[in-house]
């Protein structure tokens, strides 16, 4: 059986550095916001080009403490507009709700997956503020246009990075190159460290990044209970700290984000040149020249059929096992009832026909070979 993701697998290399890292941090006896805490905000910074990060308890309360930042800041206010993609798993649209803002649903374009920009500025009204930029299945979201309409707007412009670990933008300017990834292409940036992403803990964890001193400094009060100084609360705060122990884990496997990322972009590079079936539509993927864009980190690599459900049990009857992300869209979950009736065909369509197929940095060739024989005899 060829697992969806073998965590167990991603993860053996690490064991004695893991059990290094436990000793450690028992030896020196600071469990919460200490050294190994301190360190991974400081690494995980430089490795996103950002001035600041904030380690928090969680992907989704990454996006919540941005927004409640704002909030305090006086650049948001309760009942304000995000804009945000139709098609993004729920948390992005709670994260919205937590805060007390209003999430506005964009269409995505049917070949990325990724937020329409042409279809961003119409939602646009005198309570919009923000645009939540998702990076879905690890492909960078547009955000040169994102970022021009919220410029021309006045508007925030937030990344919910939590699967994009890494991803890149590369832009030519005056035959110069520059180079920003995921977690500096906005005013801030949400990353999960979810056992199954890219950089994954042993547990829950996540971060913010910003260039935004003023921001960063408010977050970090509010992730522990609103208090800068112990006893002295200034903010009305959480308890949504990242655990030292899983910051040790993450110190580990952060230098080997960059080569897992392109051991994914290999795997997804054979998927996209060797999978040829009429029933099977595969994702859209940036190329320059001969050399694959790193705008994409494939935390999934997601195609598109008319009949899932058959294809994912001859999957699985050929030993694949292969997930969908996601099932069922935001407008369409009981827990918002006010919108069952809202119609967004391009997203519907969407998460009625996609599947994710395996791929991490622990496939082997042989692996890839077999997954992509058995959908070429679908």
């Amino acid at each position: 059986m060829i697992k969806f993701l073998d965590l167990k697998k991603i993860n053996k290399p690490y064991e004695t550095a893991f059990q290094e890292k436990l000793k450690s941090v028992l030896d020196n006896g600071w469990y919460v916001l200490g050294r190994e805490v301190e360190t991974f905000e400081k690494t995980f910074a430089e490795y996103c080009n950002s001035k600041y990060c904030i380690g928090v308890g969680n992907g989704f309360d990454a996006l919540v403490l941005i927004f409640k930042g704002y909030i305090q800041l006086g650049k948001l206010q309760k009942g304000d507009e995000v804009i945000v993609p139709a098609n993004t798993y729920i948390a992005s649209i709670l994260a919205i709700l937590q805060a007390d803002l209003v999430p506005v649903l964009v269409e995505p374009k049917l070949e990325t997956y990724n937020i329409d920009p042409d279809l961003i500025s119409e939602k646009i009204t005198s309570k919009t503020k923000a645009i939540l930029a998702v990076h879905l299945y690890g492909q960078l979201a547009e955000m040169d246009v994102i970022n021009t309409i919220a410029n021309q707007n006045n508007l925030l412009v937030i990344e919910d990075a939590a699967q994009a670990h890494g991803a890149m933008l590369v832009e030519s300017r005056k035959e110069k190159v520059e180079s920003k990834k995921s977690g500096n292409l906005s005013n801030a940036a949400a990353f999960s460290f979810y056992p199954g992403k890219n950089l994954g803990a042993l547990g829950d964890g996540g971060a913010v990044t910003t260039n935004d001193s003023e921001l960063a400094r408010t977050i970090q009060s509010l992730r522990n209970y609103g208090s800068e100084v112990k006893y002295h609360n200034e903010y009305i705060g959480v308890n949504s700290r990242l655990d030292e122990l899983q910051a040790a884990f993450l110190n580990v496997k952060l230098s080997n984000l960059n080569v897992d990322n392109e051991k994914r972009r290999v795997i997804a590079k054979r998927y996209l040149s060797e999978i040829k079936n009429a029933k099977i539509i595969l994702p859209t993927v940036s190329f320059r020249g001969t050399k694959q864009s790193n705008n994409h980190v494939f935390h999934l690599f997601v195609i598109r059929t008319e009949n899932r459900d058959k294809l994912q049990s001859y999957l699985l009857e050929n030993g694949i096992q292969t997930m969908i992300h996601y099932p069922i869209p935001p407008h369409k979950q009981k827990a918002f009832s006010s919108w069952n009736n809202l119609y967004f065909p391009i997203t519907e369509k969407i998460h009625n026909e996609i599947l994710s197929l395996p791929i991490s940095p622990v496939m082997t060739n042989d692996e890839v070979d077999f997954v992509v024989s058995i959908l070429n005899n679908y």
